[in-house]
């Protein structure tokens, strides 16, 4: 993978490199994890555990990193993870008869958004899933986060299926 380089102006300072995570990144993937399960599932979904990533993200991040259908991308500012973006690919399988693609989780501290960070993990994530073989790529947003939405659809998604839930 291509190291991406964006100067980031006065406001921010520094230059916003998107890379393909190390193991010493870790602690700040947990970290950029963190403020998106406060930040978007949090905020919509009660029945979401906001301390996963605190609890079980350096694990997970960890195992990701090992795992050759995974892709963990890095949004680095001045040597300071500032953003990340988590995906795989699977299949085919029977029930799926081609290679799939998902992007998991994509965070950018809202500091960092307008050096276009968000777009530029998209497109690296959708680069590799074609490498991988993959015939699309998908990702699921909450349906009340419009910001997101449109984030995707500028970037390229379109919607396929939506989930309905009843709370008991």
């Amino acid at each position: 993978m291509s190291v991406s380089v964006a100067s980031l102006g006065p406001m921010t300072g520094g230059e916003l490199i998107v890379r393909t995570a190390r193991a010493e990144d870790i602690r700040g993937l947990v970290a950029s994890s963190t403020r998106l399960f406060a930040e978007d599932g949090g905020t919509r979904d009660a029945s979401m555990n906001v301390d996963w990533p605190r609890e079980h993200g350096a694990a997970s991040f960890a195992a990701a990193l090992e795992d050759p259908a995974r892709l963990v991308l890095a949004a680095e500012c001045d040597g300071q993870v500032v953003g990340h973006l988590m995906g795989s690919v699977s299949g085919p399988t029977d029930k799926r008869l081609v290679i799939s693609a998902t992007l998991i989780s994509l965070y950018v501290r809202p500091e960092h958004r307008r050096a276009r960070a968000g777009a530029r993990l998209v497109g690296e994530f959708l680069d590799w899933a074609r490498r991988e073989g993959a015939e699309h790529a998908e990702v699921t947003a909450y349906s009340a986060n419009a910001d997101a939405i449109r984030f995707y659809e500028r970037n390229g998604f379109g919607a396929m299926t939506l989930t309905l839930r009843q709370s008991l």
